[in-house]
């Protein structure tokens, strides 16, 4: 886990990058003033999820350091298409530039690819790394959610791991899926399945994943690909009497996960840091609208990993809204 000074520091940088960038005349670089910078952030988490909230923190940091205008919208729940339809609302108020999440580059690439087509500069966030160019963004701020697997499942493999289950909460989430592909490959000859549950019904989830379990005795570990679907799981093994028996960690931080890492109750959380998913894209966009500078290509923003060695740290920032 990176130290709060590195992240701090990296935020100060950026910031002081960007005052500096104008001193005139509220920045008046390029002849655009950073108050007058418009940039629209749509996601498709939910402020209310526990990962979503960071990245909405980030948003709302770079806001306020920059100076500039920003509006972040998210759907009520993960689906496509109001998703579409809110990025299509983004476009039609002609912003300074467009950061957006691509969970789905079928049903959402054509929305992306109009915004560019319209001279919009498109930053993409969390999901979409593998697709971003191909969209026309100019970056990607990301954790490579395949790499990130297969991280996740090599550290499983080493703990012992041969036969396991991935949890997923929203199947044909192209990132969810990248993690559940690159796990089964970090773990090697070891097997694994994906189990799909809807974390809108938390007891159902427990459910299905009791039920599987039932019928998989040979399970010896579990990941989960959020705090969301932690929770359920945890609770089916206890049921069981199998917690502490199976090896479980998941994907992301929450106050939840952090405590049960440190109490040893999950091997470990992969950390993707992503206050930065929210903060860099709008500073980027914000110094492209004013001096057309930017990046190129992925900045990666993952995977670490969050153990019971440096839990305390992680819970101390949670608690700050920084992880």
């Amino acid at each position: 886990m990176r130290k709060r000074w590195w992240l701090l520091s990296l935020l100060a940088v950026l910031a002081l990058v960007a005052a500096g960038c104008g001193k005139k005349n509220e920045s008046e670089a390029g002849g655009v003033k950073r108050s007058d910078v418009n940039i629209q952030v749509v996601t498709h988490g939910q402020a209310s999820d526990p990962f979503w909230s960071v990245v909405q923190n980030g948003v709302d940091q770079a806001k306020k350091d920059l100076g500039v205008k920003v509006t972040y919208r998210s759907p009520q729940k993960f689906d496509v298409v109001s998703m579409r339809q809110l990025i299509d609302s983004a476009i039609a108020s002609k912003p300074d530039g467009l950061a957006v999440s691509v969970p789905d580059a079928t049903a959402l690439g054509p929305s992306v690819q109009k915004a560019v087509k319209a001279g919009i500069p498109v930053v993409t966030l969390n999901s979409g790394s593998d697709v971003s160019a191909k969209l026309g963004a100019l970056a990607h701020v990301g954790q490579p959610e395949r790499e990130a697997g297969v991280a996740a499942g090599k550290r499983l493999k080493a703990a012992g791991v041969t036969n396991a289950l991935c949890i997923n909460q929203e199947v044909g989430n192209a990132g969810l899926d990248l993690r559940c592909e690159g796990f089964k490959e970090g773990l090697g000859g070891g097997q694994s399945e994906v189990v799909g549950v809807d974390l809108t019904d938390p007891t159902s989830a427990k459910s299905r994943v009791e039920n599987v379990l039932k019928k998989r005795p040979q399970v010896n570990g579990i990941l989960t690909l959020g705090p969301t679907g932690a929770d359920p799981t945890i609770a089916a093994l206890k049921d069981l009497n199998k917690f502490g028996k199976i090896k479980i960690a998941t994907f992301d931080l929450s106050p939840s996960v952090l405590n049960a890492v440190k109490d040893g109750d999950l091997l470990f959380a992969v950390d993707q840091q992503q206050f930065l998913q929210g903060y860099l894209p709008v500073q980027m966009l914000a110094l492209y609208a004013q001096l057309g500078v930017r990046p190129v290509g992925q900045i990666k923003t993952g995977p670490g990993f969050v153990t019971k060695a440096n839990a305390a740290k992680a819970i101390k920032l949670t608690k700050e809204g920084l992880r």
